[in-house]
């Protein structure tokens, strides 16, 4: 079946079920789920369409349904799951269907029976939905989830705990307002024991999540001053790293690397890895996980190693195990076995290489571990290239790694999908990154030039050279070039061609061209595209500005570039950018682009103009969708009869607040209670918001600091460039003198040449520019003679001009006697006209007279205007006191219900009391009668008619 049409007839179903819940729709709906499930649906939520979207929406409303049947239930969840296969996909689940919420409320309605196949479907679906993402703390049902949790946690049921600590460990990540929920909860003592025997557990993933939810509860506290104190801390570290290399498998690794990226994050702890002992031994036995072909381990394991590089003391650590070279026994393995690796097992690699093979992998594949693996190079070689003295293996590693860089560069076609572009963009902007990254990081170190692009150079190629470098042990052993120009910009300024960098401009702006979201300014993601695009342009430009004076024809590119009209989007999208540094190279290249002739500079702001103005709009359609997109939805149904008029209520109440209108709902439709979760909402995401910013502006100042050293380096290296360049500017001078000198003794040393040519080889150096000067001259020439034929051509055409003129001279005689004929005929038409102007002359009385009238039947009309106007300010007034006795009414009719609330409860305190009352007379009548029996006997008398009354 096809997609559409399965997609059509699963809505229809969802309709009729949503209309009548019976077996026969039961029945359907969950034939057509199975049917969808059957089809390849990855794309489906990706697609943008509305026809899919409708189809999620109602499947996750029936799931959500109190009730439905489990066994469609389950089904959905199924095809859901399905559905959340990569991260975007579960981002639009989880923000835009609310499926957390749902989920959570589908293992409440299940809690009594946890160990339901249901129950364990959802646990799995909810903790791969809720990874890397943020839940908060104000989501329907968060609660009840939590409590679910911590009490299976601590049922000591394997089938129920592994899921419920991943899930526990996702939402406890990042997540201070459920972090300080669970703290509260009067448990949560018991839990904590609970987690702390479970560190004992003979399963690593059960171990791993139990640290993970550990480390996110109580890495502040004083049980996490105790659990990841000195004494313990070398331990923990030991039993990370052994998980992370002997795991149970890719999802054990990704919980443990995130484990240790959380606690590198406390300064304490990860001042305790930089005394660890072991620290370069695991390190490496990390890094030896990237020898293998599985992507989503070897971003974690970049990912774990980015972490470690944001760390100063641990950064000059991993680059020696980056950067080492090959051990003798590697060397000697590799001279025995010259084919190992194709025949004879796997073939070793030095970690650096591990690491070039993955950023110069496919992007379709493997995405994330090309950009982590370029901002992992960027940072170690920002450490290694730092210092006074760099070894040898670091500047050999350099000069293997250009190659490899350049060749990413090249491969962009038109055709490729949008994906495709954006992924490419994003390599190229970290490329470009890197390369100029390598430029600025060291000045005048020895760097061997012997590798060079003169040909195609294959990645395999340079792997199996620097192999063989590596094996016979010439990592340091070359030759050393001693000059005062800095080695490593010259090797980058060798290998790097203005072509190169010319086509990979032009690739980007075609294909920014033929790429609609590319082209305009977006909607939604495609912002994003947009942002992307911009960035990989102005940054190969800005290495293009680095590398003007050092490659040949790169000023001229250059320059030829910055006055392209198609690169005022680039240039628009980058002033107007949220990126600081992004904005500051817009503006860098900017100012070399304003003094050009052919800059486009009008079109420049009106780009900019029309950029600003579409933010500001989308600004004011935000603060209007605000409080549509932020309402959280109601609880699951309590009731079959409800759901109806619940969902009729909530789309009530987002149309009126689209509308512009005043909530005026029924009393229990709405509650204060919803509006009341949606600013808890907000609050709690302004304030994550803010610590967010708070550590972006810890790290901007950082990077500014930083900034500010390269900008010192800028300005010695431009105060450099500009003496060379008047250096170069009095040669020109010189040069264009003597051109003038030639040229006038050209005519007088034709005879001379013979004798001249020993004094013209000492202006070789010269020779270029009049050479080109020569073949103008030439080209001059041939225009001249080209000209003078055209004169010749010319006269000719003059005299045949002029015997036209005789011809016409007699036509004008012919012509001036019929004018005399035709002026007396003027003379009688101009009398004939006379008269009728008279008659013109009368209209124009009789038209004057019905303007007049016109003009009174005009001042009659304004003056019923007015009238209407002022009828129309008295409606208003009225509208006005209308509305303000309404919201009287309402508040009026609020304590009519106050009242008749109190009132209720003093009935029922009276009659309380009225009871108590006559069970006190009862009492009274007893004793009453017992004092007249006692008085009566200690008398001695028989008095039948005694009266003790009170």
């Amino acid at each position: 079946m096809d997609m559409t049409m399965c997609l059509k007839s699963l809505l229809l179903a969802i309709q009729q079920h949503r209309d009548c819940m019976s077996t026969q729709t039961t029945a359907k709906l969950q034939k057509q789920v199975e049917e969808l499930s059957g089809l390849k649906c990855d794309q489906l939520l990706s697609s943008g369409k509305m026809l899919p979207s409708e189809c999620v929406s109602g499947l996750v409303e029936v799931a959500g349904n109190p009730n439905s049947s489990p066994v469609l239930v389950g089904t959905i969840v199924a095809l859901l799951a399905q559905l959340a296969h990569d991260e975007d996909s579960r981002e639009m689940l989880h923000s835009s269907y609310n499926l957390t919420s749902t989920l959570a409320s589908v293992i409440h309605q299940h809690s009594a029976t946890p160990g339901e196949p249901l129950v364990l479907q959802c646990l799995q679906v909810l903790q791969k939905l809720t990874y890397n993402t943020r839940v908060f703390h104000s989501t329907n049902y968060i609660h009840e989830l939590i409590a679910f949790l911590m009490t299976n946690i601590q049922s000591h049921n394997d089938d129920i705990t592994m899921p419920c600590l991943g899930l526990m460990a996702n939402l406890c990540r990042y997540n201070h307002s459920i972090q300080g929920h669970i703290k509260s909860l009067d448990n949560v003592k018991a839990f904590y024991r609970t987690l702390v025997n479970f560190l004992a557990h003979n399963s690593l993933t059960v171990v791993v999540f139990t640290l993970s939810i550990l480390a996110g509860l109580t890495l502040n506290d004083k049980v996490g001053e105790k659990l990841f104190d000195a004494k313990n801390i070398h331990q923990t570290f030991q039993l990370v790293f052994n998980i992370i290399v002997n795991g149970d498998g890719t999802l054990t690794r990704k919980y443990s690397v995130d484990l240790l990226v959380d606690l590198l994050k406390s300064p304490k702890i990860a001042d305790y890895l930089t005394r660890y002992e072991h620290f370069s031994a695991c390190v490496s036995q990390v890094m030896g996980l990237l020898h293998g072909k599985e992507p989503d381990s070897a971003a974690k394991v970049l990912e774990l190693l980015l972490a470690v590089c944001s760390v100063s003391g641990l950064r000059a650590l991993l680059c020696g195990v980056v950067f080492q070279p090959a051990g003798p026994r590697l060397r000697a393995g590799l001279g025995r076995r010259p084919g190992a690796g194709r025949d004879g097992g796997p073939k070793p690699e030095l970690p650096g290489l591990s690491l070039l093979r993955w950023l110069s992998g496919p992007l379709e594949s493997a995405e994330s571990c090309s950009l982590k693996a370029l901002q992992l190079l960027s940072e170690l070689l920002e450490e290694a290239l730092a210092g006074d003295s760099v070894s040898p293996c670091v500047l050999s590693f350099v000069e293997m790694l250009l190659p490899a860089l350049l060749e990413l560069l090249k491969g962009l076609r038109s055709a490729q999908g949008d994906a495709q572009l954006r992924r490419h963009c994003l390599r190229t902007t970290h490329v470009t990154h890197l390369l100029i990254h390598i430029l600025h990081a060291s000045a005048g170190h020895p760097v061997s030039l012997r590798l060079t692009l003169s040909h195609p150079v294959s990645l395999r190629l340079i792997l199996s050279h620097s192999v063989s470098r590596a094996a016979s042990g010439s990592w340091g052993g070359h030759e050393t070039t001693h000059s005062s120009e800095d080695q490593t910009r010259a090797l980058v300024s060798r290998q790097v061609c203005a072509q190169l960098c010319l086509s990979q401009v032009e690739s980007l702006l075609a294909c920014c061209q033929d790429n609609s979201p590319l082209t305009s300014q977006p909607h939604g993601s495609d912002g994003d595209h947009v942002q992307v695009f911009a960035e990989a342009v102005l940054k190969t430009l800005d290495l293009m500005s680095k590398l003007r004076g050092q490659v040949k024809d790169m000023e001229t590119s250059f320059y030829r570039m910055l006055q392209d009209q198609r690169m005022v989007s680039p240039f628009s999208v980058a002033l107007t950018s949220h990126h600081r540094d992004t904005v500051q190279t817009g503006l860098a290249l900017l100012v070399e682009a304003t003094p050009l002739p052919d800059f486009p500079s009008l079109i420049l702001g009106e780009s900019i103009a029309a950029n600003n103005a579409y933010r500001q709009r989308e600004l004011e359609l935000s603060v209007k969708r605000v409080a549509v997109e932020e309402v959280p939805p109601t609880r699951s149904f309590t009731l079959s009869d409800s759901s109806n008029s619940s969902s009729k209520s909530v789309n009530s109440l987002i149309e009126k607040i689209q509308n512009g209108f005043e909530l005026q709902e029924p009393g229990e439709d709405v509650r204060v209670s919803e509006i009341i979760d949606v600013y808890e909402q907000k609050l709690s995401a302004l304030a994550a918001k803010e610590s967010r910013l708070q550590d972006l502006l810890e790290a901007k100042a950082l990077a500014l600091s930083q900034a500010d050293r390269l900008i010192a380096q800028n300005r010695q290296q431009k105060a450099q460039a500009e003496a060379e360049a008047r250096q170069l500017g009095s040669l020109l001078k010189e040069a264009a003198r003597r051109r003038e000198q030639l040229q006038a003794e050209l005519g007088s040393q034709v005879q001379e040449v013979e004798r001249s040519r020993a004094d013209t080889q000492e202006l070789l150096q010269h020779n270029g520019r009049l050479q080109q000067d020569s073949l103008e001259h030439q080209a001059l020439k041939g225009a001249y003679n080209t000209l003078l034929s055209r004169f010749s051509e010319a006269e000719q055409q003059l005299k045949d001009l002029h015997t036209s003129q005789a011809s016409l001279t007699k036509q004008t005689d012919a012509l001036r006697r019929s004018h005399e004929a035709l002026r007396l005929q003027h003379d009688k038409t101009v009398s004939v006209l006379e008269e009728r102007e008279s008659k013109v002359k009368s209209l124009q009385s009789d038209l004057q007279q019905r303007g007049d009238d016109i003009t009174a039947l005009r001042e009659q009309l304004k003056a019923g205007e007015v009238q209407a106007k002022e009828k129309e300010r008295e409606r208003r007034e009225l509208e006005e006191t209308v509305d303000m006795l309404r919201k009287e009414l309402n508040k009026t009719e609020q304590a009519r219900k106050d009242a008749n609330i109190r009132a209720s409860s003093l009935e029922l305190q009276k009659d309380q009391v009225a009871v108590k009352l006559k069970q006190k007379e009862d009492e009274l009548n007893k004793h009453s009668a017992m004092i007249a029996m006692i008085h009566s006997l200690s008398s001695g008398k028989t008095k039948n008619d005694v009266n003790l009354s009170l």
